[in-house]
């Protein structure tokens, strides 16, 4: 699952994307429906890997890093929460075996989780925080 920060740094960036020039913390998190100060810290994080561009003083703010175009979900999900797979077996940025695995060449659950794992990549990494800011919501699935 998405953890609550990192669905305020998408939804922070996605604010960027959607506004011509600096926006204030206090603006983003209002727009993003986060806590002012967990929200500072996140775009500190977001900040120190070029994503976002901060401005001090009076007049201060954020501004994306790069154009939004070029900002994918997968870069800022893992920036936030780390890897996209579900196992570390089967990680491309953080691979380690897993605690309880005695052969990685015959664990039966490997195949499915590097699916997973690879369609996972393909539709965050394909979609970019443009794609989000321009687009019009998803469908609504209801239990």
């Amino acid at each position: 699952m998405l953890s609550q920060k990192a669905r305020y740094a998408l939804r922070a960036m996605i604010e960027l994307a959607r506004e011509d020039g600096q926006v204030t913390a206090g603006e983003l998190a209002e727009r993003a429906d986060a806590p002012r100060k967990f929200l500072e810290a996140i775009l500190l994080s977001l900040s120190r890997e070029g994503l976002v561009v901060s401005r001090r003083g009076k007049f201060g703010g954020y501004v994306l890093g790069r154009p939004a175009e070029q900002i994918s979900f997968a870069e800022i999900i893992r920036l936030v929460d780390g890897p996209l797979a579900l196992t570390p077996c089967v990680s491309r940025t953080a691979f380690r075996r897993c605690e309880d695995c005695r052969d990685l060449a015959t664990c039966a659950l490997r195949e499915a989780l590097l699916r997973a794992r690879d369609a996972t990549a393909a539709v965050l990494e394909g979609y970019s925080v443009a794609d989000a800011a321009q687009g019009a919501g998803a469908e609504l699935i209801e239990g």
